[in-house]
């Protein structure tokens, strides 16, 4: 069995754990064991436990990586014993207590909330909206991350977190200067919160998807870290 830490994955609104894909190729070709877990946007402690889940279908220890509110969902999961260390991208990131709405009320809002809907107690990103969700991706990718979205409830985002993994472990923070739908400035005061390693990319909300080696890399340096950290133990 490989030394190399598993890395798990969590993905955000309007995806599925297929966004990770080209990321995961990349690991996979690296020698890493990762898995992307599908969260179903009803509760935030549902989707933690599917992250738990998950942990449970790798190794540890675990590098968890999450996009967007999939950031929530990594900061409830995370602080599971078998997480080593955490990896958000263009991500929320509350703290105890707080909701994913809560720093998001008190940052600029950005071009997407003029491109959702709201259907069947879920909301949707409309066609349109693509271009403030991941505008840096053919019309060809836009089309298919539309037609692959995952709509969360309503008030998803007005629920409280339970735990806070970054405030205990190691944490790293991929920041879109291009985003439409995660403000940059939100997502500097968050990764400044937490005391992130930031790598800052020219990109929209989505660069596991455009920039997916830059992503990597990230992530890459985050797993040999614990791993250097496990052998400094042993």
């Amino acid at each position: 069995m490989s030394d190399k830490p598993s890395i798990v994955f969590a993905h955000g609104l309007w995806a599925d754990g297929s966004c990770y894909a080209k990321v995961m190729e990349l690991l996979q070709a690296d020698g890493y064991e990762v898995i992307s877990t599908q969260n179903q946007l009803n509760t935030v402690e549902d989707d933690a436990a599917a992250v738990r889940t998950s942990l449970s279908r790798v190794g540890s220890p675990a590098v968890l990586v999450g996009h967007s509110y999939g950031g929530t969902v990594i900061t409830a999961a995370g602080t599971d014993d078998r997480v080593a260390a955490l990896v958000y991208i263009c991500a929320l990131a509350p703290d105890e207590g707080e909701t994913s709405q809560f720093e998001q009320d008190r940052h600029p809002k950005t071009a997407v909330f003029g491109n959702i809907e709201l259907a069947d107690g879920r909301i949707w990103l409309k066609p349109s909206g693509t271009q403030n969700f991941c505008g840096d991706l053919s019309e060809e990718e836009q089309k298919m991350v539309w037609a692959t979205q995952t709509a969360p409830l309503a008030d998803l985002f007005n629920q409280p977190v339970r735990g806070a993994a970054w405030r205990s472990k190691p944490t790293y923070y991929v920041l879109g200067l291009d985003d439409q739908t995660v403000h940059p400035e939100l997502q500097h005061f968050v990764a400044e919160r937490m005391n992130a390693k930031i790598t800052e990319l020219q990109s929209s909300h989505v660069p596991m998807l455009s920039q997916p080696q830059r992503v990597y890399e990230v992530i890459r340096e985050a797993a040999k870290a614990v791993q250097e950290s496990a052998l400094e133990v042993a």
